[in-house]
C-alpha cells in the first residue's frame, strides 16, 4: 500500500456523492475473524471428510443438526469481535451523507455494531435467530450458550440462525436493496472479497458509476474493470481516510 494509492482514493471519496460499499469476510480479519478462502482460512480445512460448504449447508442442517450446531458455533460465532477500523470508517462516512449504503456478505453483525443503518446482509447475522416452530426471537448467546441442538424454551421448536446457508436462496428484498443502491452509485468499493461466491458476487454486474474501487489483500479478477487497486488490509487502508 502506497501513500499515492492512499491519495488517490481520498480524492475519489472526497469527489463522491453516493458512495456503496461492498465487502467481504476480508473485511473483519481484522476484527480477529478468520476470512474464509485464504491458506488459513475456514474453507482451508475438511472436518471428518466434510467440507465446510457441505456442513453450512441446508441439507446438512436438516439431517444432521447437531453436528451442524457443534461447528456452527465453534466457526461461525465470535462474541467478543468488535467493530475494526473498517467498520468505524463506514460508520463515519455515513454520517459525512456520502456512504449510502454497505452491501456486506459477512454474517458477524459488525456494520450494525458500528452504528451504520443502511446496511444490506445477503447471507444474515448471526446475531439473529428464531424458533422455526413460533418464530421466538433469540440472541447468539441461545445458540452459543446451549449444547446439541438449541431448543425454543416457549415451544420447545428448533432456534435456527437466521443466515443464509449453502442451498437456499438468499432474501429477496434484501437483494432488491443492494442492488438498487449499487445501481444508483457513484462510486463502488469493493473490499475484501475474492468475489468467488455467487450469486452475491454478480451483483457489481449493475454498477454504472464512475469508480470501482477494489481493496484487497490479493488480485482478484475484477480489478481489469477498476478505477483504483489497493493491495493490502481494507481496516488499514480506510483507517488513513478522512471524511470531511
Amino acid at each position: 500500500m502506497k501513500d499515492g494509492e492512499i491519495r488517490a482514493l481520498q480524492e475519489i471519496i472526497d469527489r463522491s456523492r453516493r458512495i456503496v460499499f461492498f465487502g467481504g469476510a476480508g473485511v473483519s480479519t481484522a476484527s480477529g475473524i478468520p476470512d474464509f478462502r485464504s491458506a488459513e482460512g475456514l474453507y482451508a480445512e475438511e472436518e471428518d471428510g466434510l467440507s465446510p460448504e457441505m456442513i453450512l449447508s441446508k441439507s446438512f442442517f436438516y439431517l444432521q443438526p447437531e453436528r451442524f450446531f457443534d461447528y456452527y458455533r465453534r466457526h461461525l460465532l465470535y462474541p467478543e469481535a468488535k467493530p475494526n477500523a473498517a467498520h468505524r470508517k463506514l460508520f463515519e462516512l455515513e454520517q459525512a451523507d456520502k456512504l449510502r449504503g454497505i452491501v456486506t456478505q459477512n454474517v458477524d453483525g459488525l456494520h450494525k455494531a458500528a452504528g451504520n443503518i443502511r446496511v444490506y446482509e445477503l447471507h444474515g447475522n448471526v446475531h439473529e435467530n428464531y424458533c422455526m416452530e413460533c418464530n421466538a426471537a433469540y440472541p447468539m448467546e441461545s445458540i452459543l450458550n446451549s449444547e446439541g441442538i438449541p431448543r425454543c424454551r416457549e415451544c420447545g421448536g428448533v432456534i435456527r440462525p437466521n443466515v443464509t446457508l449453502y442451498g437456499e436462496p438468499l432474501e429477496k428484498y434484501v437483494c432488491i436493496g443492494a442492488i438498487r443502491e449499487i445501481t444508483n452509485a457513484d462510486t463502488l468499493i469493493v473490499a475484501g472479497t475474492s468475489l468467488a461466491v455467487e450469486p452475491a458476487a454478480s451483483f457489481i454486474s449493475h454498477f454504472r458509476g464512475k469508480n470501482l474501487v477494489i481493496l484487497n489483500r490479493t488480485p482478484i479478477p475484477a480489478e481489469e474493470q477498476a478505477t483504483l487497486v489497493i493491495h493490502g488490509d481494507a481496516a488499514e487502508i480506510m483507517d488513513r481516510i478522512r471524511c470531511g
